[in-house]
């Protein structure tokens, strides 16, 4: 191994000189990087024919002599990362991604970020996922990295991590064009060329579906304009019939409304555990009044299933309990009610009105599946606490 070095020159002449040393003395700055003029040409030379000291070790050498390629070598801080010996092109915008991922599912997050004690990263959903697990496990959360305990207290949000992955480029989805993240959405929504779109003509029964630069010349083609009308409204009284339903729930609502004997509370499910061998997850309100009665509202997770926590579909169910007793004039007693998000609330409640008459023998109502998302369930599994408004309504 031999190194000939000028000091009146700015150069630095290399034989034969093993990859890893080089890559060892550049990343000290023992070498100057920009005082080299070489070209790198990857040799394996034979250990026994090698005219090197027989101290060296067997393993690939890198030949460097003389050349025109100062300008690729000025560029190795900032375009390239030593691994190995090897120089492996990488942009900068990919290591910083690299570095400030989700350390669960080890993608950039899109919404919030949050951190651990220790400062490791997760994303919003993947932070109420943790949560959520321990709440179904009964166990205490703890970051996948140091294995710390986290929690709504314990963690907080990294906002200069969130505003540098904001700037970071990302690759639109339909046209593969590079933006940066935090305009990347109204890009693919509004601006470009190849997102997909609906024909116009959707609504009557064309079922086209292309990027949006063919829209122009398909409308044009699109034989759902001249179609005869009884084809057009049998299309249209089917699709109408789902729109329908949605419209029937908010229209039974707002007429429950009028009502002379209506009621709501904010209400609060708290955690609880049964008293079973193997003990089982469920929420309930402390008591409240409503149509001079006390009630209860008891909660539970996917109905008792076995290990919720396996699985991602997730959801709540809940039942309406009448804990006063009825007196003998009361043989029946009709109640509909309706759970929304109310103003202390975490997540969107779609409404759905439920009617069920209470009598002496029947106090309590079937689980009812709180209209909600997964993802919703998972945030509201994080909580301490989950809020909600009541109503209840009597004819």
């Amino acid at each position: 191994m031999t190194m000939n070095f000028s000091s009146t020159a700015s150069t630095i002449n290399f034989n034969t000189y093993d990859s890893r040393l080089l890559a060892a003395e550049i990343s000290q700055n023992s070498i100057e990087p920009t005082s080299l003029t070489y070209s790198m040409s990857a040799e394996v030379t034979n250990p026994s024919t090698s005219t090197g000291s027989g101290d060296e070790p067997e393993y690939k050498k890198i030949k460097l002599v003389n050349s025109e390629e100062d300008q690729k070598l000025s560029k190795l801080n900032s375009d390239c990362v030593i691994s190995g010996g090897f120089y492996i092109n990488k942009k900068l915008e990919d290591r910083i991604g690299g570095i400030l991922c989700c350390t669960v599912c080890l993608d950039l997050p899109q919404t919030s970020i949050y951190q651990c004690s220790n400062g490791h990263l997760m994303c919003a959903g993947c932070f109420a996922h943790l949560l959520a697990d321990a709440r179904l496990k009964d166990e205490q959360a703890t970051c996948p990295n140091c294995r710390c305990e986290i929690s709504k207290q314990s963690c907080c949000r990294n906002l200069a991590v969130e505003k540098t992955v904001s700037e970071l480029p990302a690759n639109c989805l339909h046209c593969n064009v590079m933006y940066p993240r935090n305009l990347l959405d109204i890009h693919q929504k509004e601006e470009c060329m190849e997102r997909p779109i609906k024909c116009k003509y959707s609504q009557i029964g064309c079922s086209w579906e292309g990027p949006y630069h063919e829209l122009e010349s398909h409308s044009l083609e699109c034989a759902h304009p001249n179609k005869p009308a009884k084809d057009i409204m049998e299309f249209l009284q089917e699709n109408n019939s789902k729109i329908q339903e949605e419209q029937n729930t908010l229209g039974q609502l707002v007429n429950f409304l009028s009502y002379e004997k209506v009621c709501f509370n904010d209400l609060q499910f708290k955690q609880y555990k049964t008293d079973e061998i193997t003990p089982k997850l469920y929420f309930e309100t402390n008591r409240f009044n409503a149509f001079f009665h006390q009630w209860v509202l008891k909660a539970r997770v996917n109905d008792n299933q076995k290990n919720p926590n396996l699985t991602l579909n997730r959801y709540l169910s809940f039942q309406l309990i009448l804990k006063s007793k009825l007196s003998s004039s009361h043989t029946s007693f009709p109640i509909s009610f309706c759970a929304l998000k109310g103003p202390f609330g975490e997540v969107p409640i779609k409404p759905r009105v439920h009617t069920f008459e209470f009598n002496q023998t029947k106090m309590e109502t079937e689980f009812i599946k709180l209209n909600i998302k997964a993802t919703d369930c998972n945030k509201l599994l994080a909580s301490k606490t989950i809020n909600f408004r009541f109503f209840m309504f009597q004819p």
